[in-house]
């Protein structure tokens, strides 16, 4: 078996430890410590994250999308394939070094997607973009951290909380979504969404494409 190669490593801000990027021959992984966080072989609930999302806004004559979470791009890829030419995909993503990973080691898995005339990239807070101005978004799409019960960086907790819920729903147009990976359940983040004034579907996707590999959950909250 080819050996794991360590390519590159990152500080997540806050104290939240060291993102190390590995390569076994056209595998790609990102750990933090003993954890996997992403692997390019597993992409299926990242996709779903996408297209159960963007089928929800499909009337939208002009959508625009935001996505906190860069990692390994399969959400946006997906995104982008079922999008029409006139969205705007804006996606934040916190530690500068994943921007350089797509862009360089890693160009082969996102196939050019950050090129896309539709996408923008923004190194920063996803929050912050949440919290720019009303009603400027018909899906917010979170893929950060592990989802609700945060694994690496403490302020990503903000995102699913009261006040930040709240600022996701003032943040949506009318009929908007929010979109939430997870991977796993989280009943109390279920019961937050529904009181942020939300109607809520929670779906089970597996993470594999083909449909094998853990159980991860998205959460579709859309905007009364």
């Amino acid at each position: 078996m080819i050996p794991w190669t360590l390519i590159d490593t990152a500080t997540l801000p806050g104290k939240g430890g060291e993102l190390r990027l590995k390569q076994r021959g056209t595998e790609f992984s990102i750990m933090l410590g003993s954890n996997e966080l992403m692997n390019s072989r597993l992409s299926g609930s990242e996709e779903a994250l996408a297209t159960l999302s963007c089928q929800r806004i499909e009337g939208q004559p002009q959508p625009r999308i935001l996505i906190g979470g860069l990692g390994m791009g399969f959400t946006l890829r997906a995104a982008l394939a079922v999008l029409g030419p006139q969205a705007q995909v804006e996606v934040a993503e916190l530690v500068p070094a994943v921007v350089a990973w797509a862009r360089g080691p890693m160009a082969s898995v996102f196939a050019g997607c950050l090129d896309d005339a539709r996408v923008s990239i923004v190194v920063g807070d996803v929050g912050r973009q949440i919290a720019a101005g009303p009603a400027r978004y018909d899906a917010i799409l979170l893929d950060v951290d592990n989802g609700p019960e945060g694994l690496t960086i403490a302020g990503n907790d903000s995102l699913y909380d009261d006040a930040g819920l709240h600022a996701a729903r003032t943040a949506l147009r009318p009929g908007g979504v929010l979109a939430v990976w997870s991977s796993g359940p989280d009943r109390s983040f279920t019961q937050r969404l529904r009181k942020a004034g939300f109607t809520v579907e929670e779906t089970k996707v597996r993470a594999s494409r083909h449909g094998g590999g853990a159980r991860h959950v998205i959460w579709l909250a859309l905007r009364r």
